[in-house]
């Protein structure tokens, strides 16, 4: 359908609609687009730009009159688009209520026309259903169970937590079927499923399929095992008392810290010892003339107290000295000192016989 020109070109006229509507000039944003919705009417689309309205937009509708060039507003509203965002669809509150949602203090409506109980006095044409409903009509039960509602319980209860697809009875290596635990129910559940009594199951009090498994079941057993706990000393009771002190010891004292120790004076280094054969020659060398000198000037000198009683007699009683005794005194002189330079050319025997003879 064409598009009225009139209307399409009266972009204002729908701006200042909706701004009206939304009292903010700045809630209205772009014009996004017009389509006509019949002959001479056309909705003008802009942006909504409110926050918490994403993908909404501002619908505003005109209108005219036949042969008529004014563009009248017929609505303008907020509405979404394709892609805002929305509140999910109104379900109904017996409706919205799911299994596990029933608190004590809750009370669910009754369900007049509910599908999965029947009454109880109905025949059903099933000779256990029938028999069941007969029985249950004498205890005044007005509905009981139906096929639908017997379908759907048992497959909630088989494909449960308590079924054969559980990790417990995946894990177990017999089912509840051979448990003594095992009660099973009565009716048509009686072949499929039962209810657990054993307190050390985590299914007990639920009801079980006859081939879900747990580690309690009563005929099972594991490999007896040494025990990893060290053996303790046996401990023997009597009625002998024992002394047992209980004061506290005192604190030991603590330790002296040990003086430190004064650190080792380095060693001075010992001199190089001289060769033993260059030290032997001098000290031959060195001994020989003293000995020489020695001997020589105690044979040439004559004792002290005769030098001295010749030496320190007065000049008066002194007699006229003797030229003989000189002359034989600097010839001893001269022999001793001959001696010396001999002992030092020549080796220690050598000087000692030079000595001898300069003795003599």
């Amino acid at each position: 359908m064409a598009v009225d020109s009139v209307l399409k070109a009266a972009v204002d006229v729908a701006r200042d609609a909706a701004v009206d509507v939304a009292e903010d000039e700045a809630a209205v944003g772009a014009h996004l687009s017009a389509h006509a919705e019949d002959d001479k009417l056309v909705t003008h689309l802009f942006a909504c730009t409110l926050p918490g309205y994403r993908g909404w937009v501002w619908s505003v509708t005109l209108s005219r009159a036949p042969r008529t060039k004014v563009a009248q507003v017929c609505e303008a509203h907020l509405i979404p688009a394709d892609d805002a965002l929305l509140a999910p669809a109104w379900v109904p509150w017996a409706e919205r209520i799911q299994p596990g949602d029933l608190e004590a203090s809750m009370v669910l409506p009754r369900i007049e026309q509910d599908p999965r109980i029947v009454a109880g006095y109905e025949t059903t044409g099933e000779d256990v259903v029938d028999e069941l409903a007969i029985w249950e009509l004498g205890l005044g039960r007005e509905r009981v169970l139906g096929p639908q509602g017997r379908d759907l319980a048992a497959d909630r209860w088989y494909r449960g937590s308590h079924g054969p697809t559980a990790a417990s009875a995946i894990a177990s290596t017999s089912p509840c079927s051979t448990c003594a635990f095992f009660v099973p129910l009565t009716g048509s559940f009686r072949t499929t499923f039962g209810a657990c009594a054993n307190e050390w199951s985590s299914s007990d009090g639920k009801v079980v399929s006859v081939d879900h498994g747990c580690g309690a079941h009563s005929e099972t057993d594991v490999e007896r095992q040494a025990t990893q706990w060290p053996a303790d000393d046996p401990v023997y009771v009597d009625d002998v008392s024992e002394p047992f002190d209980l004061t506290v010891p005192p604190e030991p004292e603590p330790e002296p810290e040990p003086e430190p120790e004064p650190e080792p004076e380095p060693e001075p280094e010992p001199e190089p010892e001289p060769e033993p054969a260059a030290e032997a020659q001098e000290a031959e060398a060195s001994e020989t003339p003293d000995a020489v000198v020695t001997e020589a000037h105690a044979a040439s000198v004559p004792d002290a107290d005769a030098s001295d009683a010749v030496e320190t007699p007065d000049a008066s009683d002194a007699p006229a000295p003797d030229v003989s005794a000189e002359t034989d005194v600097d010839a001893d002189a001269e022999a001793v000192e001959a001696a010396g330079v001999d002992a030092s050319d020549e080796p220690a025997s050598d000087s000692e016989s030079d000595g001898e003879r300069t003795a003599e």
